[in-house]
């Protein structure tokens, strides 16, 4: 354990002990989420200490709340009391508790919160520059509190009872990897019995952020017209299920190259592309991987969902589309003004790559 996370409450009678605020998310299991909370009871007042856990969804800023309308949704929500301790028989310590007793001292308790393997991975919607407060998403924060109970609406908890720490629910890409998708398209145009055949793919199903992604397109032009360039975008779509069926998509990536396909000429060739997010700094709503305080992040990784799994709870969906788009032009001075597209999609799996201490998941 190379840094110990820690949070004081505003009075300094509680104070959170976490090893790490990432937890894996590996399709079929979830990291067990495990740390020590320590106690001193002299300030309680006969009052108990609780520990929860919340991954919720935020779809407006706090700031905008009106009238006691919150602009925020819990997914799932799970209260343990620490202090004083409950009945029953304690699980055992995983390693990183017994590292973080060492910390705490006798006043430390344990916990463990195993997440559903259904819960969404930790999302954060770019916000407007000069935007303030909160960004939209999905996050999870533990809360540890002094109360008499574990979640009483008419219970006013101060804030110097209260300490906050936002973790993350994270996936990796999975090592084993299948041959890249391919698509193709043969499309004719009106007064000609030929046509333009494009066929593009990439070489694996997954590839890590900031990696360049080689895009492999041949064109075979039968018709008498002439392909002027040829232009590559991604397309990231972020499905929001929780409050609406929203459904939007965002150009994170677009190059055109001067590739010029003559009349009864043929095209093969290899383009490097990279997708990035400091190309895409100005894009409201841009799913991004959840954040933690300033720290940098990436485009949102895409969504890796188990069989069986609903939909529908997982808050956000996020995917991305590698669109090849030939730009096709006739002969002569009329040419630029009669001109059109042949497109090719195929998906595309965006993704971190695996930590050596994280163990294998499987692409459903």
């Amino acid at each position: 354990m190379s840094k110990v996370y820690k949070k004081n409450s505003g009075n300094g009678s509680i104070c959170l002990y976490m090893g790490k605020r990432d937890f894996v998310d590996h399709v079929d299991s979830v990291d067990v989420v495990d740390g020590v909370l320590k106690v001193d009871p002299s300030e309680l007042d006969g009052r108990k200490v609780w520990v929860q856990l919340v991954c919720a969804f935020r779809y407006g800023h706090d700031d905008l709340d009106v009238i006691g309308l919150s602009f925020r949704k819990d997914i799932w929500i799970k209260h343990i009391q620490i202090y004083p301790p409950a009945a029953g028989e304690k699980p055992t310590n995983t390693p990183m508790q017994d590292a973080l007793m060492k910390k705490a001292g006798e006043e430390g308790h344990p916990f463990t919160f195993v997440m559903p393997t259904n819960l969404p991975c930790s999302v954060t919607l770019q916000p407007a520059p000069g935007d303030t407060g909160k960004p939209c998403g999905v996050d999870y924060e533990l809360k540890a509190y002094i109360a008499n109970e574990a979640d009483n609406p008419d219970e006013k908890i101060s804030k110097k009872d209260t300490c906050r720490l936002i973790i993350r629910k994270i996936q990796f890409a999975p090592d084993k990897l299948e041959t890249g998708p391919k698509s193709s398209i043969l499309k004719q145009f009106i007064m000609s019995d030929k046509a333009i055949h494009l066929e593009t793919s990439i070489e694996k199903e997954v590839y890590y952020h900031g990696d360049p992604i080689p895009v492999k397109v041949k064109i075979n032009n039968e018709t008498n017209k002439v392909v002027k360039k040829v232009r590559i975008s991604i397309d990231q779509t972020t499905d929001v299920l929780l409050y609406s069926a929203d459904k939007y998509t965002k150009v994170v990536l677009c190059e055109e190259f001067g590739d010029q396909v003559n009349s009864n000429a043929t095209l093969e060739k290899e383009y490097k592309v990279t997708p990035l997010l400091a190309n895409n700094k100005e894009k409201r709503g841009l799913a991004l991987d959840g954040k933690i305080k300033d720290e940098d992040t990436n485009l949102a990784s895409s969504t890796l969902l188990g069989s069986g799994v609903d939909k529908d709870i997982q808050g956000i969906l996020v995917s991305y589309k590698i669109k090849v788009s030939l730009m096709v032009a006739s002969g002569g001075l009329l040419g630029n003004l009669t001109s059109s597209d042949v497109t090719a999609d195929i998906p595309l799996v965006l993704m971190s790559p695996k930590p050596a201490d994280v163990t294998d998941i499987k692409l459903e």
